[in-house]
């Protein structure tokens, strides 16, 4: 006899498929300080602000507060982050996976090219 799983038992189940987001942090100024953050910036704007971008299955509030606490945390986010700055980022969420690993890169060069210091969106 062949074992039944959940899912042929529900009829019509469809796994979430678009449940991830990218999401943008506001840092502190003081981050400019970092040799790394200015390799990874040369021709940054020292008026503009500074962000971090990232992606995540999880809510963008969930996967701030897990940064702030330390957990699978980004160095930066953890001792620089503000808050979250859903304006830049609401509109686009939620995606599929690798429509979210996309958008973080495109994202990432969407504000350096203006000119802001960014750091993330590998």
């Amino acid at each position: 006899m062949k074992r039944r799983t959940l899912k042929r038992l529900r009829p019509g189940y469809q796994p979430a498929q678009d449940h991830h987001s990218v999401y943008v942090v506001l840092l502190s100024g003081a981050i400019r300080r970092s040799r790394k953050v200015r390799r990874l910036n040369p021709e940054a704007d020292s008026e503009k602000p500074c962000f971090y971008v990232g992606m995540t299955g999880l809510t963008p509030e969930e996967r701030f507060a897990n940064h702030k606490k330390g957990d699978k945390a980004s160095s930066f986010v953890k001792r620089f982050g503000i808050r979250l700055l859903p304006e830049l980022y609401a509109h686009l969420n939620p995606m599929p996976f690798e429509a979210a690993v996309q958008m973080e890169k495109d994202l990432t060069e969407d504000l350096r090219r203006c000119g802001h210091t960014v750091v993330g969106g590998h």
